[in-house]
């Protein structure tokens, strides 16, 4: 280790873990080796109103790994619970993670910074508490294109290279993640202490978390009922974007839905190319239960199991209670699909809220299915088709006719707002991404990164985090991969 100076402040504050005695575990990080900074995050370091360029060296590195820690930082493993692939397992927590503290940056807002693969913690579950180089690099990479697409998400501040190797199926290099999030409060952490019968727990717990999170729910007349609400709107926003970009999590256990809205844990996720609902890329999802069209229905499966845990909070009456519950959780599929007409409003150039709408783009979905489309650029390709131009939508399907009838009703309905055609284009641009993480390019640069090449990755990060807006020479990154990456899989890197 390189750093031989006074460690500073960050300015942490610890509100979790001074209001919800018992949550966590204090727990210090395990020192690396040989820590060595990847990548800092500058942009996010200064919203927080961080050194950048005392952190962007050996100092980072240091702090970043765990190794040394500012005199600030109070570290501490997080409990929770969480329904797995819809079996329950009532203790989890973070089992090779810790929260250092929660900082307020620039716009006012507190956000949590932990490091993720600092070492098992009591929570590990027989685990290594580490994490490899490769998993580490596509956590940042899928959160940093989030951000810029404009999905609410955590991101990484910072990426260390430890110097030790960790085993999965081979040995790997070693690597921490620093992550920033809203909070990383999750429905999972409700389930455990509602399973444990700890009801004046899950209660403080609904008061911190409606605090930082939903603070109009306080207002309510019931404020459990409020925050299952704001909890809820937020997630169907955060899945229709999702399923607007094709993003596909992979792994939504209710240990990885965040109660903030944002989405958390970036496993086994990806973003489907061909068009086809039943997508599923993670390697544990051996029946498809989190496939990219069953996403919207997991979430709600997941605020079911957030309910279940409020019921006593809601309404001392049982029944009561669940009547109540039962209210929000049916009105979860009405605001999904209002967030995700809206969605699919704007990637169709539409400018008016009109009922036919949703008819539209589900017209558009069933005439893609089966035809091998990709899904990034069928939407990119309406800008020339709203031009007079349906070359480039012709070419990407099998059989381009099944399509001529949907252009046709939707350039009516574009007819209905009078706009010119090429604010039309210009709005279906804004609207949809010419880059996404392509998986071919995601497992060449972290596959690179692991050798320790980071070029790769560096060029795919600066496409990504431009999604609108290609740049020349990055043209590689606007394309699938050629053969279509059948079977292609990813891994959740534990």
């Amino acid at each position: 280790m390189d750093w031989k100076g006074a460690v500073p402040e960050f300015g942490f504050r610890h509100s979790y873990a001074e209001e919800l005695e018992g949550f966590s575990i204090p727990w210090r990080p395990d020192r690396a080796p040989a820590p060595r900074l990847l990548r800092l995050n500058r942009d996010l370091a200064a919203e927080l109103g961080l050194d950048v360029e005392a952190l962007d060296g050996p100092l980072g590195a240091a702090v970043f790994s765990g190794s040394l820690l500012p005199p600030d930082a109070r570290p501490v493993a997080q409990a929770y619970a969480g329904h797995q692939f819809g079996g329950f397992s009532s203790q989890l927590g973070d089992g090779r993670a810790v929260l250092l503290g929660e900082l307020r940056d620039r716009a006012g807002r507190t956000v949590d910074l932990a490091l993720k693969g600092s070492g098992a913690t009591p929570f590990a579950r027989r685990g290594d508490g580490k994490a490899a180089v490769g998993p580490v690099l596509r956590e940042y990479l899928m959160g940093e294109a989030m951000a810029a697409l404009g999905v609410p998400t955590t991101r990484a501040l910072a990426a260390v290279a430890t110097g030790a190797p960790v085993w999965r199926e081979t040995q790997l290099p070693g690597a921490v993640l620093a992550r920033v999030a809203a909070s990383h409060i999750r429905v999972g952490t409700f389930q455990f202490f509602a399973a444990r019968g700890e009801g004046d727990r899950v209660r403080r717990l609904l008061d911190h978390a409606i605090a930082r999170h939903h603070p109009q729910a306080a207002e309510a007349a019931v404020p459990a009922l409020a925050f299952l609400q704001a909890v809820a709107g937020a997630q169907a926003r955060l899945v229709a974007q999702w399923m607007g970009l094709g993003f596909v999590h992979g792994v939504m256990n209710t240990d990885n839905m965040a109660i903030s809205g944002e989405t958390i844990d970036y496993g086994p996720c990806a973003f489907m190319e061909g068009y086809a609902p039943g997508t599923v890329f993670s390697s544990i999802d051996q029946t498809g239960r989190y496939a990219y069209g069953n996403q919207p229905g997991i979430a709600q499966w997941n605020l079911t199991r957030l309910a279940e845990t409020l019921l006593p909070l809601i309404d001392a009456d049982e029944g009561r209670a669940i009547a109540a519950a039962r209210g929000v959780l049916e009105g979860f599929g009405p605001a999904y699909f209002a967030a995700w007409e809206g969605v699919m409003r704007a990637k169709l150039g539409l400018a008016q809220a009109q009922p036919g709408n949703q008819a539209l783009a589900e017209a558009l979905l069933s005439a893609l299915e089966g035809q091998g489309a990709d899904w990034t650029m069928t939407f990119r390709a309406l800008a020339p088709a709203a031009l007079g131009d349906r070359g480039p939508l012709r070419v990407l399907l099998r059989e381009p006719l099944a399509l001529e009838v949907w252009l046709d009703r939707w350039q009516a309905r574009l007819a209905t707002e009078g706009r010119p055609p090429e604010a039309v284009a210009a709005a279906i641009r804004a609207a949809n991404p010419a880059v996404i993480p392509r998986n071919l390019a995601v497992e060449e640069a972290l596959a690179a990164a692991t050798a320790g090449d980071l070029a790769p990755f560096e060029a795919l990060l600066a496409a990504v985090t431009r999604p609108f807006d290609p740049q020349p020479g990055q043209e590689r990154y606007l394309l699938p991969d050629p053969g279509g990456l059948a079977g292609y899989r990813t891994f959740c890197g534990t």
